[in-house]
């Protein structure tokens, strides 16, 4: 976005919005306070429209800070030249706070095209929204941008050893490529998404209609996608293919059965990280397992379907609780970090 033009309006136009567009992730300081304080307020109000103020004015204050202490003073005066003849534009502070506002917004906007979604709403809503039309790490999206920043410096290089000039701003032309091409991603991935769910709500799964269906991209090929389906008393995952407007074409379907309501269960959902858990996911599964440990008896196991791809039956972001005999709260999981 800098290079596409708003680094010619003033200095310090692509520190701020580099940073503006990582502050939101500030939020993994709740991690200090243990794996379940940092799943619950993941992707909160610092990725929410309400927080976008305050991320801005803090991007701009490191920003100020940094400019202040190693920048300032070893810049040359108001209109000097600088090297290669060119001319640092001045600093302008309410302007760069606008960019850091635009910054914060573009974190929420890419975060909210993955599966894992954003509480864009809170604290008015603590619902997750997302798109499901972008990989969590889409290897299309970063070669396009580091295409976008390569290829014209590249192109300077060439310039430079036949002697030509070198512009005072560089890269634009390959700015705004890259921004356009993500844009196209974006709308050819929307369209296979929409393809995709209405394949997986014209079906029948174990003779009954689907009560809800979505569909998750996976990394390169925007034709496949990872479907999950609920039915009255099931779940079940599937590949669906649009290109050839198939769901399952490899026969790797698989059916998770809604668990019973048992005590056990019912004390693992009440634990902190069972309500953590549950807030988030959007398919949850459980899984139940007697224990013959000295302290826990029971272990109940949460993963969520977005995240458990029918060909490999593994799942990612998985939790767990352990209990003892009375149903008190021994041990919680989430991932490999444990937190009693």
């Amino acid at each position: 976005m800098s290079r596409a033009g708003l680094n010619r309006k003033t200095a310090l136009a692509t520190a701020t919005l580099v940073v503006a567009a990582e502050i939101s992730d500030v939020d993994v300081l709740w991690a200090f306070g243990g794996p379940i304080a940092g799943l619950q307020h993941h992707r909160g109000w610092t990725h929410a429209f309400v927080g976008v103020p305050a991320m801005a004015a803090l991007a701009l204050f490191l920003v100020w800070g940094w400019n202040r202490l190693f920048v300032r003073k070893h810049a040359p005066g108001p209109g000097s030249p600088v090297a290669l003849g060119r001319v640092r534009p001045p600093v302008r502070w309410k302007l760069l706070y606008g960019y850091a506002c635009l910054g914060a917004l573009s974190h929420i906007l890419l975060d909210y095209t993955t599966s894992y979604g954003i509480r864009m709403f809170e604290p008015f809503s603590y619902r997750w929204y997302s798109w499901d039309t972008v990989y969590i790490v889409e290897p299309i999206m970063l070669l396009v941008l580091v295409a976008g920043l390569l290829v014209p410096s590249l192109f300077a290089l060439v310039q430079e050893e036949i002697g030509a000039r070198r512009p005072q701003f560089r890269g634009r032309g390959g700015a705004i490529f890259a921004l356009a091409a993500i844009v196209v991603l974006w709308g050819v991935r929307d369209y296979q998404h929409r393809r995709a769910v209405a394949a997986l709500e014209a079906r029948l799964y174990q003779g009954a209609d689907p009560l809800r269906a979505a569909a998750y991209p996976y990394p390169w090929n925007p034709f496949l996608w990872h479907g999950v389906v609920e039915t009255q008393g099931s779940f079940e995952t599937v590949q669906v293919d649009t290109l050839r407007n198939e769901v399952d074409p490899q026969d790797r379907a698989r059916v998770y059965y809604k668990p019973e309501e048992t005590p056990v269960l019912l004390a693992a959902k009440q634990s902190y990280l069972g309500t953590v858990y549950l807030d988030w996911a959007a398919y949850p599964m459980t899984e139940t397992e007697p224990l013959e440990e000295r302290d826990a008896a029971w272990r109940v196991r949460f993963f969520d379907l977005r995240y458990t791809y029918p060909e490999t039956r593994a799942s990612v972001l998985r939790a767990s609780v352990d209990l003892d005999k009375n149903l008190h709260v021994v041990l919680q999981r989430f991932g490999r970090r444990v937190q009693k």
